[in-house]
C-alpha cells in the first residue's frame, strides 16, 4: 500500500507530500501519525536545512477524511478526545520544528488543511486556491488548530470566518495572514524554490533561534490550550449538533439544525 505521506531529503531540503490525492489528501487517523512521525524525524536530522509541504494532485489539503468522519459518528467523547489530542500533537510538530517549513499550497486548504497553511513558516499559494475553516458547517468547531491560526491571522479574523464558516480566496488568506505569497498556478514551484535560495543563504542556527523566539514571546501556554481545545471538540462532535452535522454531511444533505 503506498504511504499516505512520503518524505525525500535531498540537498538539505526534506519533501513532505500528503500523498492521497484521489481523496483531496484528506486527514485521517494514519496521514496524522505519519505527518506527526515526519516532523520529530526532520526536527532531530542534522542534514535538514528546511521543509517543504506540500500536496500531491489538484488539492493541497480538503481537510477531514469523509470515512474517518463517519468512523467518529460512534466514537465516545473519550475515544474523541485521544482523536483530537493526537491532531494537536500533529501540529505542534510541525510548528515547533526548528527547521523552516515552507507550504507549496494549491487548488485548496480546507479546515484541518487550512490549520496546516497556519502552521507553515512562510506560505506560497497558488492564485486559484481557496481556503476556509469551514467546521462549523458540519456542526463542528476549528478548536484544535485554533491556537496556530489566531496566532496567524488573530482574534479579529478567525471571529468573522470561524463563525460562518465560509470558503474565502488567496488574496483574502494573504491580507488577513495567514498565506504570504500569492502567485499563478505556473509559478508555483519557482515561488517556493526562490524561498529555499534565500533560506539557504541565512545561518541554519540563526534560523531555528529566530523562530524560537517568535514561539517564545507569542506562545501562551500550550499545554492549558491543548486541553482546552481538545476537551472542546471531542465535546461538540458527540453533541446532538454535530453529530447531525456530521451524519448530513454524509448522506448529502442539508443539516438540520435547531434554531
Amino acid at each position: 500500500m503506498a504511504e499516505s505521506v512520503q518524505i525525500a531529503i535531498r540537498d538539505g531540503i526534506a519533501r513532505v507530500t500528503l500523498a492521497r490525492p484521489d481523496v483531496r489528501n484528506a486527514f485521517n487517523a494514519e496521514v496524522i501519525e505519519r505527518l506527526h512521525e515526519a516532523f520529530v524525524e526532520i526536527t532531530a536530522a542534522d542534514d535538514v536545512r528546511a521543509v517543504v509541504l506540500a500536496g500531491e494532485g489538484k488539492v493541497f489539503c480538503g481537510g477531514a477524511d469523509i470515512n474517518w468522519m463517519r468512523s467518529s459518528l460512534d466514537l465516545a467523547f473519550d475515544a474523541n478526545l485521544g482523536d483530537a489530542e493526537r491532531m494537536s500533537d500533529m501540529y505542534r510538530a510541525i510548528d515547533n520544528c526548528p527547521k523552516p517549513v515552507v507550504g507549496r499550497i494549491q487548488g485548496a486548504a480546507l479546515g484541518g488543511g487550512a490549520g496546516l497553511a497556519a502552521v507553515c513558516d512562510i506560505a506560497i499559494v497558488s492564485d486559484e486556491t481557496i481556503f476556509g475553516f469551514t467546521e462549523v458547517k458540519l456542526g463542528i468547531i476549528p478548536a484544535v488548530i485554533s491556537p496556530f491560526v489566531l496566532a496567524k491571522i488573530g482574534a479579529s479574523h478567525a471571529r468573522a470566518l470561524f463563525l460562518t464558516g465560509e470558503r474565502f480566496a488567496a488574496d483574502r488568506a494573504r491580507e488577513i495572514g495567514l498565506v504570504h505569497q500569492v502567485v499563478a498556478p505556473s509559478e508555483l514551484d519557482d515561488a517556493v524554490e526562490r524561498c529555499l535560495s534565500e533560506l539557504r543563504t541565512a545561518g541554519p542556527s540563526a534560523i531555528a533561534a529566530a523562530k524560537l523566539l517568535v514561539h517564545r514571546v507569542i506562545d501562551n501556554s500550550y499545554q492549558a490550550s491543548r486541553a482546552i481545545t481538545t476537551a472542546a471538540i471531542a465535546r461538540q462532535r458527540v453533541s446532538p449538533e454535530g453529530q447531525e452535522g456530521l451524519r448530513a454531511f454524509l448522506e448529502r444533505r442539508p443539516a438540520k439544525f435547531s434554531a
